[in-house]
C-alpha cells in the first residue's frame, strides 16, 4: 500500500530550518522561523504564563475534557482583547467563537464555516501572503482569489494595485486580511487605508477574514487591531483567526480561536454550532493547557499588567532591532534601507533577490528564505556583525 507512495519535499521554512540546525558553520545564524528570540537567541517563557502554569499545577484535579467550545475565561478573554469592549457592547450577543489548535486551526474552522454558508464565492488572499494559508482554506473546498498586495520596488504596501484587483470581489467572496505586523512583508495598511477597505467591504458586499496572529507586536495591543475593529463597527459579518502563539509565547500550547461576528443572535450561535461541528471531525475535542494558562493570564488582573509590560519590552526590542539593523545596513553597503524600520512585527523582505539569497546561505551561513525574508527578531548583538557583513558583500 506504501510502496508506490511518493515522499513529498520538506516544507520551504521548517525545511530550511532543518537544513540549518544540521549545518556545522559555527557562524551560522537561523532567520527563518517566525520566532520570537530574546537577546540570547533563546525563545522565552513569559513570566506570567510562568506563574499562571504553576498556579495550575497546584490546583487543576482533573484531566478530563474541556467543553468542545473551548475554556471560557479563554475564550471571553481574547474575544475582548480582539474585539474590544466597545465593540462588544455595541453588538452584544452578536460574537460568536470557538477554541482551536493554534492560527493554523482557527484559520481552518473559519474556513470552514465559510465553506457551510454556501458560498460559491472565493477567498482572496494576498500576493505574498502566509504560504499555509492556501492548503488550510483550499482543503475546506473553498477556491482560492489572489490581489496584489507587496510592491518590491518601494518595500511598501501596492494599495492601488490592491484596490483594483479587490474591485472584482462581490457578495458571496471573502477577503483574507492580515490584522497586523503582514506576514511575510511586514507592510501594514495605513489607518485610512483600512477605511477604505472597509468602505468596499459595505459597499461589494464581500466579507472580510482577518488573520490575526501577533497582536501587540508592532505598534500595541490596541493600536494593533484598529482596522479590525473598524471594520467590526461598519460590516454585518467579519471572521477572525486569533491566535496567542507570539504574543503570550505559547506557540506549542497550540492556542488559537476562531471568532465569528454576524448581524444578530442566531447567527453567532449558527457559526458556533458549524464551528464544533467542524472541529468535531477534524480533531475531536480542543487542547486543554494553553486555553487554561491564557484564560488565566487575561482574566487575572497582577498577571495581565506583568504580561502587557513584558510584551510591550518585546515590541520595543523588535523595532530597536529593525532600527539599528537599518543603521547598520547602510553605513556598510551605502544603500537605502530605511523600509525596515517602517515595517511592524517581526518580518521584512531585505530586497535580495534568489540567487543572493542562496549565495548568502552557502557561502556565509546566513539563512534566509529564498525571497529573502527574514526574522528580525532573530537578530542579536551576538549575530548582527555577521548577518551585516553576509548581506554586504552579497550586494
Amino acid at each position: 500500500m506504501f510502496e508506490e507512495l511518493p515522499i513529498l519535499p520538506p516544507d520551504s521554512i521548517l525545511g530550511l530550518a532543518a537544513e540549518c540546525r544540521a549545518d556545522p558553520n559555527p557562524d551560522k545564524v537561523d532567520l527563518t522561523i517566525g520566532i520570537y528570540m530574546d537577546e540570547s537567541g533563546n525563545c522565552p517563557v513569559f513570566n506570567a504564563v510562568r506563574l499562571a502554569q504553576r498556579q495550575l499545577i497546584d490546583e487543576e484535579q482533573t484531566k478530563s475534557y474541556i467543553p468542545p467550545q473551548g475554556d471560557p475565561h479563554f475564550i471571553s478573554g481574547l474575544v475582548e482583547l480582539v474585539v474590544g469592549a466597545e465593540a462588544l457592547g455595541a453588538r452584544a450577543g452578536c460574537v460568536g467563537a470557538v477554541q482551536a489548535p493554534g492560527g493554523c486551526g482557527a484559520v481552518r474552522l473559519g474556513a470552514e464555516v465559510l465553506k457551510a454558508s454556501g458560498t460559491k464565492g472565493k477567498v482572496w488572499v494576498s500576493d505574498p501572503t502566509w504560504p499555509v494559508h492556501v492548503p488550510l482554506i483550499t482543503s475546506t473546498g473553498l477556491e482560492l482569489g489572489q490581489y496584489r498586495y507587496y510592491d518590491p520596488a518601494t518595500h511598501g504596501v501596492d494599495f492601488v494595485a490592491m484596490t483594483e484587483d479587490l474591485a472584482a470581489a462581490g457578495p458571496g467572496d471573502i477577503v483574507l486580511l492580515h490584522g497586523c505586523c503582514h506576514n511575510p512583508s511586514g507592510a501594514d495598511l495605513t489607518t485610512e487605508q483600512w477605511r477604505d477597505i472597509t468602505a468596499m467591504a459595505v459597499s461589494q458586499g464581500f466579507t472580510p477574514m482577518v488573520d490575526l496572529a501577533y497582536q501587540g507586536f508592532g505598534e500595541g495591543l490596541d493600536a494593533d487591531v484598529y482596522g479590525l475593529r473598524y471594520l467590526i463597527e461598519h460590516v454585518p459579518e467579519v471572521v477572525i483567526a486569533a491566535s496567542l502563539s507570539k504574543n503570550m509565547g505559547l506557540y506549542r500550547e497550540r492556542t488559537g480561536l476562531a471568532i465569528f461576528v454576524g448581524p444578530d443572535t442566531r447567527a453567532a450561535e449558527a457559526t458556533v454550532s458549524q464551528a464544533k461541528a467542524a472541529a468535531r471531525r477534524i480533531y475531536s475535542m480542543p487542547p486543554a493547557h494553553g486555553a487554561l494558562l491564557a484564560g488565566r493570564v487575561l482574566s487575572d488582573p497582577v498577571l495581565r499588567a506583568d504580561w502587557e509590560t513584558e510584551l510591550t519590552a518585546m515590541c520595543a526590542r523588535i523595532n530597536g532591532l529593525r532600527s539599528e539593523f537599518q543603521h547598520r545596513l547602510e553605513e556598510s553597503t551605502g544603500r537605502d534601507f530605511g523600509f525596515i524600520a517602517k515595517e511592524n512585527g517581526m518580518f521584512s523582505f531585505l530586497g535580495l533577490s534568489e540567487d543572493q539569497a542562496q549565495r548568502v546561505r552557502s557561502k556565509h551561513g546566513l539563512y534566509m528564505l529564498d525571497s529573502s525574508r527574514i526574522n528580525i527578531a532573530s537578530l542579536n548583538s551576538e549575530n548582527m556583525d555577521r548577518v551585516v557583513a553576509a548581506v554586504t558583500a552579497v550586494l
